[in-house]
């Protein structure tokens, strides 16, 4: 964390200046355009840094602060990325400036109330429908090219052959039996994944942990020989600067629907995205922006062949992220933002 964290805005420039969440944050945001006011509403010291400098008790709620940013700002749209936290219950309670609410939700989410909302986004149009059949206002909209990532892109040095970051879970089989097949690849080529552990997984794996009946909690070999720990923000676009190939897979969430945030980070900062069949966002193409695969044997045969066609990998990895640049730039996406307050 900078320095100056000790403020509000040196806490919040910083997270900012980290970049993690960046392709869903809209242009003003980024460029600190002062008609745009960002927080993160769920950490707990900068919202509370805001109320010490803004005069609120010290014991006021998450809610109460983020209400009284809203009417300190004056804001006429309020547009938010936790709709599960702040439901319809506290649109409601929002004060009269405001104009317009969006929220953005790209995950089922059975039991939520977001009623209350003029309009519901993300980028997964099986979801979208299903907010629709509950009644509510729902359109696409999606994540952008965030610009800070053209310096990682631009990286030629790239010794990791295949790179995975996010989560290995045995309930999710499909995604968990790809990587386990491409981790198999690691006597041949440099694999990589970063990977989150529980804390069980972390006892289980421990040398204290061998002599537990835990067994059920280990991954499998292949998978703990290539594991590091997670990384976000700025340590992410680096791990995948240094990648010829990010493997994608897709968690039984949205279908057939795909357009998780690693296609555009992946893609953005330079690298080969290969990922299972399905649905995806315009431009993101088979064979031209990106490979597909059916199951966790071609993957691996894919990956295996492409590393073998070094300018084929390079070409279709330049493809990607040309198309990212042009397609779902930080300006098309907040000129469709402008676009879908004047529907909502």
């Amino acid at each position: 964390m900078a320095a100056n964290a000790s403020t509000f805005k040196g806490r919040l420039d910083a997270f900012l200046a980290d970049r993690y969440g960046a392709a869903h944050f809209l242009q003003p945001v980024l460029t600190s355009d002062p008609s745009a006011f960002f927080t993160n509403a769920d950490d707990d010291v900068l919202q509370r840094q805001w109320a010490g400098e803004n005069g609120l008790p010290a014991d006021a709620s998450l809610e109460a602060i983020l209400l009284a940013q809203v009417e300190h700002h004056r804001t006429e749209v309020f547009y938010n990325m936790d709709p599960m936290r702040y439901g319809s219950d506290f649109v409601r309670k929002l004060p009269g400036c405001v104009r317009k609410t969006l929220a953005w939700r790209a995950a089922p989410s059975p039991g939520a109330d977001f009623a209350a909302y003029d309009l519901l986004v993300c980028n997964f149009p099986g979801i979208l429908e299903s907010y629709r059949l509950r009644g509510w206002r729902a359109k696409y909209f999606a994540p952008a090219f965030d610009p800070e990532m053209d310096a990682y892109a631009a990286n030629t040095d790239r010794p990791i052959d295949v790179l995975f970051v996010g989560g290995y879970s045995r309930h999710h089989r499909r995604r968990a039996q790809v990587l386990e097949t491409v981790a198999g690849l690691r006597s041949s080529v440099q694999v990589v994944y970063h990977l989150d552990r529980s804390r069980l997984t972390r006892l289980a794996e421990s040398l204290v942990g061998y002599l537990l009946p835990l067994a059920a909690h280990r991954r499998p070999a292949d998978i703990r020989a290539v594991s590091h720990d997670p990384v976000f923000g700025r340590d992410l676009y680096a791990a995948m600067s240094r990648a010829k190939i990010v493997l994608n897979g897709a968690v039984d969430m949205a279908g057939a629907d795909r357009g998780n945030m690693r296609c555009f980070e992946s893609m953005g900062c330079g690298a080969l995205m290969v990922s299972d069949e399905g649905n995806y966002p315009a431009g993101m193409v088979d064979g031209h922006t990106m490979l597909t695969f059916a199951d966790s044997q071609q993957a691996m045969s894919m990956i295996s062949g492409i590393l073998q066609e070094p300018a084929r990998l390079l070409e279709v990895a330049a493809n990607g992220l040309q198309m990212l640049r042009e397609q779902y730039s930080k300006a098309r996406q907040w000129q469709a933002f402008v676009d879908l307050l004047e529907d909502a």
